[in-house]
């Protein structure tokens, strides 16, 4: 690993230079991402990878999302910069040593050099640059993980990354043990994803699928219940009796779940509202919502079917 050391002002790293990751392509920035020093607006596809069979996830930003990615050890993380004086903190600390164990390249680099690397509007001083994550098929989502029955989250059209890094971060905490993102029309995990969700992309496995509509027929052919939230949905999504493989399906921040998508769910399923305000925000519907489903298959004992 390379010599750091903390001084009162901030972290000096050697060496000085920025660590030199692969280049990244230019082009317009995506939404909800800032453009970079100068309005560069560079996005990185992975050294040209296809979109389409490309989850993302090169670039890190934020302290608890970089930290999450060298505990987890998943992928390989290729360098990681820091802002200039950064002022002592125990998590930059721990971001070292994982560093320094994994003989990751680390370097300090300028304010400039770094606000022109940075895609999230508060890198929090840390920016990683580390392998795509690698979509799964959706047949390994399916599957039983040993005697846990999956829970799984599909995401119908997610394009802001704050709602979506947001929902991954609470999908992890509930449990979720796959997610299936569009491979067309959709956000991929970006800079403003992955600090959004707090390093909860490195415990998620992720299936990229070309329609919702067809995955669900397969998710159905394997015996996993699907559960669509929707605005227009007759059930309270509290009322459900859920056990065994489950999967909950998340329509797009502005209309909701598709119509065939709708219409392939095994239920449809509604958040009462009481007050004024007729709607939530996705990332706040997706958290009562999986919660929701944690809770009953913790109450409802495995059964041979999935609904009682």
């Amino acid at each position: 690993g390379r010599h750091s050391s903390r001084s009162g002002s901030g972290y000096s790293m050697t060496p000085s230079r920025p660590p030199s990751g692969k280049p990244r392509q230019r082009g317009g920035k995506r939404h909800g991402e800032r453009g970079g020093a100068g309005g560069k607006g560079r996005t990185s596809q992975g050294g040209g990878a296809s979109r389409a069979s490309s989850v993302g996830g090169d670039q890190v930003e934020g302290r608890q999302a970089v930290l999450e990615l060298l505990l987890a050890g998943r992928r390989k993380v290729r360098s990681i910069m820091f802002a200039p004086k950064l002022e002592p903190a125990p998590i930059l600390d721990h971001i070292l040593e994982l560093a320094q164990e994994s003989k990751v390249n680390v370097g300090e680099v300028t304010k400039g050099e770094f606000l022109d690397t940075a895609r999230s509007f508060a890198p929090q001083g840390v920016i990683a640059l580390a392998e795509e994550i690698k979509p799964v098929a959706l047949q390994d989502l399916v599957a039983p993980q040993q005697t846990l029955q999956p829970f799984l989250l599909a995401l119908d059209g997610i394009t802001d990354p704050g709602n979506l890094g947001a929902i991954l971060r609470t999908a992890e905490a509930a449990g979720v043990t796959g997610v299936i993102l569009r491979s067309h029309r959709a956000t991929r995990i970006t800079a403003t994803v992955a600090k959004a969700a707090a390093g909860a992309v490195e415990h998620l496995q992720f299936a990229l699928v070309p329609g919702l509509p067809a995955a669900l027929k397969t998710l159905s052919d394997n015996n996993i219940w699907t559960v669509g939230l929707d605005a227009a949905g007759k059930t309270d999504i509290a009322d459900l009796k859920l056990n065994n493989a489950t999967a909950l399906i998340i329509g797009d921040e502005g209309t909701g779940l598709s119509r065939l998508v709708a219409q392939r769910c095994d239920v449809v399923a509604s958040i009462p509202m009481t007050g004024t305000l007729g709607s939530l925000n996705a990332s706040a519907a997706a958290a009562i919502a999986c919660f929701a489903i944690a809770r009953q298959r913790k109450d409802n004992p495995r059964k041979d079917t999935n609904v009682n």
